[in-house]
């Protein structure tokens, strides 16, 4: 099947230029055996995809979920099905000093911040079909302040002071408003790219659950996602993940685990 067929969908968001640049791109990635880089590409393509053209292709500004929606929309996702608007942050290894956004990141994989990048994943989700079809991608920045922090040195147990902290609650304090949070940077770009998303599909999908992982286990996440999603059923699924993990344990234990992750919905 030709390619180029394939991306006609492509005409709203790309002129004829870009597209059949992009066809050529696509054809040799698909060939290429090793990892894929802009040279890599060039060598692949045949005509009229020189290094040059691959360089002005990736400088191009292309609203790039624009792009990826329309192409999920036209041959991946079906009519019918529950589809539901998952994310997550992904942390890929990368050495080096010059690479735009390498910082240290925290891997669940290596259980520690390593050097790399990350990049915040939101994907549509088909419950029959069972797959998942990437929507928007932004890669993350490291923060200003953990960049300035620096690991301090330890100081021996015979220097260290230890207080004791006085139990109950401290004098003078008084109670919060749950719905009025402050959320953090990394917070608020996730809600920007929620209602992003929800934009783009508009009318055309009902998503009614939005999935993350234990990052949003929290008061501040349910409040995140309730002002993107207004009508959204939140999942905690670290909630979910303790109650499973637990084989034996006592009917009372049970109850607090389903009323936490309940209270949250």
């Amino acid at each position: 099947m030709d390619i180029f067929s394939i991306l006609c969908c492509l005409t709203p968001c790309l002129n004829n230029t870009t597209l059949r640049h992009l066809a050529i791109i696509v054809t040799a990635i698909l060939s290429m055996p090793d990892r894929v880089t802009m040279l890599g590409i060039s060598r692949w393509t045949e005509k009229g995809g020189s290094y040059r053209t691959i360089q002005r292709f990736f400088k191009t500004k292309i609203d790039r979920a624009k792009v990826q929606w329309i192409f999920i929309r036209t041959h991946l996702l079906g009519n019918s099905g529950v589809t539901l608007l998952g994310g997550d942050e992904v942390v890929t290894p990368k050495a080096g000093k010059k690479t735009y956004g390498l910082g240290r990141f925290f891997s669940s994989i290596y259980g520690k911040p390593i050097p790399g990048m990350c990049h915040l994943q939101l994907s549509l989700i088909s419950v029959e079909e069972k797959a998942s079809y990437p929507l928007i991608t932004q890669q993350m920045q490291q923060s200003e302040k953990t960049k300035s922090k620096k690991s301090k040195p330890l100081k021996s147990k015979s220097k260290r002071k230890t207080k004791k902290k006085k139990g109950g609650r401290p004098k003078g304090s008084r109670n919060k408003n749950r719905r009025n949070v402050e959320l953090t940077e990394t917070q608020k770009i996730l809600q920007e790219n929620i209602k992003k998303a929800l934009a783009l599909v508009g009318n055309t999908l009902k998503l009614d659950y939005f999935l993350y992982d234990g990052a949003l286990g929290h008061n501040n996440g349910v409040r995140l996602v309730r002002g993107a999603i207004k009508s959204a059923v939140f999942s905690i699924i670290r909630c979910i993940i303790a109650y499973l993990s637990v084989r034996v344990v006592s009917l009372k234990e049970k109850q607090k685990v389903i009323i936490s992750a309940r209270s949250y919905n």
